[in-house]
């Protein structure tokens, strides 16, 4: 079972991000709703995927961005933002994200972006 980080603001995109993964399988290990504990989060819980807003309070998501690949270069990071942040995703690009989602989204998105990433991670694409 693959282990899942879920970083946003807003409560209702945590439970709507929580909501589209749980029933394929997904471990939610943790949720955060500002930068700095995204980073903390992180740190302590190791998952194995991280799904990542942009714009948050304290540190917004392209900081979180680069304070994990900072750590490990290699975990999956899908970004799950609004349609104006262009100039964000191209430095998340540069930074190494996996995917990137736009917000409002479909869950089946969510899922195969997640699903995606934790094959890439075990070497099966």
């Amino acid at each position: 079972m693959s282990t899942v980080l879920i970083v946003d603001d807003a409560l209702f995109m945590r439970k709507k991000v929580r909501d589209a993964l749980e029933p394929f399988g997904f471990k939610i290990i943790g949720e955060a709703q500002n930068g700095k504990d995204a980073v903390k989060k992180f740190e302590e819980l190791n998952p194995d995927v991280i799904t990542l807003d942009i714009v948050m309070p304290e540190m917004d998501g392209i900081e979180v961005l680069a304070k994990i690949r900072e750590k490990n270069k290699s975990i999956p990071i899908i970004m799950i933002t609004a349609i104006d942040q262009r100039e964000s995703m191209l430095k998340a690009m540069k930074l190494g994200i996996t995917d990137f989602i736009v917000k409002p989204f479909d869950n089946n998105r969510v899922v195969s972006a997640v699903q995606k990433a934790v094959q890439r991670t075990k070497g099966n694409i």
